[in-house]
């Protein structure tokens, strides 16, 4: 887990960039629960979430203290790969250059457990490299609960970072034993990520009802979590 936190770090570019207002890290979870389609649909929902246009202005409202943003993908214990290095977003054509990686970003071959806590120990190393950032926020996508590696709430958040999630999971009047099927719902996701993934007081948990509602669902999550810094700032 510490070995994939340290290369992602090594990956990551020197900033000599002014400060932020923001450092946002998104995690998004490519478990063996996620087939093809639901993998694009992340990948793709994210992209048009950040081009969404309120999203853009809230983004874009103060360029000379920038959001950052980078994006990291994880299943297992020591799977995670940062698909889009630290990036501050202070023009349209950094939003566009974003946006277009992820579109064009194929999946990789990866464990396909689910061990949130190594994503949140990931993450947590991402936002460590940006302390002059007037805000750091971990976002964690996932369609399961953990079920291998260290369990979410060992995994403690250093000072100042805040962790939202945005779970995808069956309708809450889904009957998983009927169908023969495995899926949680929304609510019983929300309530784990609730107890176990989020912190900080501003920590929250966003739902989408399915892979397909997943852009709609990131769309409410960023103007929710970008909006009041950008506003209070004006």
């Amino acid at each position: 887990m510490w070995r994939a936190a340290a290369c992602l770090m090594l990956a990551l570019p020197c900033m000599a960039e002014a400060a932020c207002r923001q450092a946002l890290a998104l995690g998004l979870d490519v478990s063996g629960s996620v087939d093809g389609t639901e993998y694009r649909l992340q990948l793709d929902g994210l992209a048009a979430a950040l081009l969404h246009p309120e999203v853009q202005d809230i983004l874009l409202a103060m360029p000379q203290t920038p959001v950052r943003v980078a994006v990291f993908e994880w299943s297992g214990p020591a799977s995670q790969r940062l698909l889009a290095p630290w990036k501050a977003l202070d023009n349209a054509e950094a939003l566009q250059a974003l946006a277009a990686t992820l579109t064009t970003t194929q999946r990789a071959k990866g464990d396909p457990s689910t061990a949130i806590g190594a994503a949140l120990s990931t993450g947590h190393a991402l936002l460590a490299s940006q302390p002059d950032c007037w805000k750091r926020t971990l976002d964690i996508s996932g369609d399961g609960k953990s079920n291998t590696g260290p369990h979410p709430r060992s995994v403690t958040a250093p000072p100042g970072i805040i962790v939202n999630g945005l779970v995808i999971g069956e309708d809450d009047s889904f009957n998983s034993a009927r169908s023969g099927a495995r899926e949680n719902t929304v609510g019983e996701l929300a309530a784990y990520y609730s107890a176990y993934v989020i912190s900080g007081p501003e920590g929250f948990v966003e739902t989408a009802v399915g892979f397909a509602d997943y852009e709609r669902a990131m769309v409410r999550k960023l103007k929710r979590e970008l909006q009041s810094l950008a506003m209070s700032r004006r």
